[in-house]
């Protein structure tokens, strides 16, 4: 009995310290060192949450970059991927399918054009919210002929997209990465 009121006394005390005091501490610490990040990395526009810089989203108009895709249809909640294999018919078909949408949509030469991998395959979580520069400069005259962008304003777009490439991390970690919503935000503020 001795050791049951032992083990239950180090069970709540273990309890208070690691489920109560720990995440309060780091949490209040994450809140003062860097409170935008502990708290989701919000955008805000116009006094309205519209996404986090964390978590992609779907952009269906022309006027708008095209996100990578998503097998959870950019719902956070059940984060994740296909887990189909390499030799698994079903994505050789979905891979095919989202060439010839993206060649499509954005009007390219299938002959000659390169489709980035991230637009036709999805990330792991499904929720990636970036697209390499190339996959954006691949949409550029798309957006621009949809918004009617003169020559002065499309040269602007394609500064956006340089301005916003993010380098890979320490130099060394990743690939340069562009947030797709970042740069739609960065799109509107373009003149008309």
């Amino acid at each position: 009995m001795k050791t049951i009121i032992i083990s239950l006394k180090i069970f709540l005390f273990l309890t208070i310290v690691t489920g109560i005091i720990y995440p309060l501490f780091v949490t209040g610490i994450a809140q003062l060192i860097f409170p935008s990040k502990a708290n989701g990395s919000m955008i805000v526009k116009d006094n309205k949450v519209i996404g986090s810089e964390l978590i992609g989203q779907q952009f269906d108009s022309s006027i708008y970059f095209s996100s990578r895709p998503s097998a959870i249809s950019y719902n956070p909640l059940p984060s994740g991927g296909s887990n189909f294999g390499l030799t698994n018919a079903k994505l050789k078909h979905n891979v095919d399918s989202l060439t010839r949408q993206f060649i499509a949509y954005n009007q390219l030469d299938s002959l000659t054009t390169s489709v980035p991998s991230e637009m036709v395959f999805a990330s792991a979580s499904g929720l990636d919210p970036h697209i390499s520069p190339e996959a954006a400069f691949l949409q550029v005259n798309r957006i621009a002929k949809a918004r009617k962008f003169n020559t002065v304003q499309k040269q602007k777009l394609m500064q956006c997209i340089k301005d916003l490439t993010e380098h890979p991390q320490f130099f060394c970690l990743g690939d340069e990465r562009i947030n797709v919503l970042l740069l739609n935000l960065a799109t509107d503020k373009i003149n008309n």
